[in-house]
């Protein structure tokens, strides 16, 4: 079994710093499981670490993806896998790190053979969404309640996937994700959750929200307009850049676009922390990733489970 330390938590909780201090003392690399980051050119947002600052160590599955670009957690699942088994075929530890929990369950259990994308269908339900905001996700509550309860009335890209499934297939979501899943073989996750006081990351949260419109993600967003870049992209409707493009549409003020920032955010992160309690076999920290008191656990973890997978 090849070791995989897998660094997860909810935003702002330093998972970074965890994943290049583990990297570090494993000559490892590191692997990218945020579905954000993938994106060229959205860098401020999404908190992407500069090249300078990476201490050396080599970053996968950042900047692969134009932001128009169709991009779903099987296709990263397979660029994951892939560059897992680049890494450990060159001897080297591969280190996932990331917030994005559907991602990390795609990659290590694998994902159902559900159906193709349904054009005309997505089409129709598209045009209903326009009319009436939220119907879809009304509609799949009474269709699918248990898939409607997983995945937030604003992600408008999961809904229309659940109720294509349901209409498609005639069968929920949820029994569908148990049909012929192939998990990832070969490899010994180490699942370290970063679970940092909730009070703390919330004000952590709050500053960080405050710093990223001061270091110019407003002009990152003008730039990207300016680029070409349709305001329809998926990148666009995460946090930060929504609330950009509403200061640039003249909804909202500057003051209110960063307190609805912040209040999302804060959001975000109790349904990131909700989502990685229901992953079994996690080992949870009790800190942030860059405390050395956390990062010193962490390594006695890896160190102590390692030694079982290699067994």
């Amino acid at each position: 079994m090849i070791l995989l330390p897998v660094i997860v938590g909810p935003t702002g909780s330093g998972k970074s710093d965890l994943a290049l201090r583990i990297a570090s003392e494993l000559e490892g690399e590191i692997v990218n499981c945020d579905s954000l980051q993938v994106y060229r050119g959205f860098d401020i947002g999404t908190a992407k670490i500069p090249a300078a600052e990476r201490r050396g160590v080599p970053h996968h599955l950042i900047d692969v993806i134009d932001p128009a670009q169709l991009f779903t957690a099987g296709d990263y699942a397979r660029l994951a896998e892939a560059a897992l088994r680049e890494i450990a075929g060159r001897g080297r530890v591969p280190v996932l790190a990331g917030g994005t929990g559907f991602y990390l369950r795609a990659l290590l259990d694998g994902l159902f053979p559900g159906p193709s994308r349904d054009e005309t269908l997505r089409t129709r339900l598209e045009r209903r969404e326009a009319r009436r905001a939220g119907c879809l996700h009304r509609i799949l509550k009474r269709l699918d309640p248990e898939a409607a309860a997983r995945i937030h009335p604003n992600d408008k890209n999961k809904t229309t996937r659940a109720l294509e499934v349901r209409l498609i297939e005639g069968r929920s979501l949820t029994s569908l994700f148990e049909r012929g899943r192939a998990p990832l073989t070969g490899f010994g996750p180490i699942k370290l959750c970063l679970n940092p006081p909730r009070e703390h990351l919330y004000a952590r949260l709050n500053t960080r929200a405050s710093e990223m419109f001061d270091r110019g993600l407003m002009d990152e967003v003008r730039r990207l307009l300016a680029a070409g870049v349709a305001r329809g992209v998926k990148p666009f409707e995460s946090l930060g850049y929504k609330q950009a493009l509403q200061v640039i549409d003249g909804s909202l003020t500057l003051e209110q676009a960063l307190d609805a920032t912040q209040l999302e955010t804060r959001r975000y992160a109790k349904r990131q922390t909700t989502w990685f309690r229901k992953e079994p076999g996690m080992h949870w920290l009790p800190g942030f990733g860059d405390d050395a008191r956390v990062q010193a656990e962490a390594l006695a973890i890896v160190e102590r489970e390692g030694a079982r997978i290699r067994i």
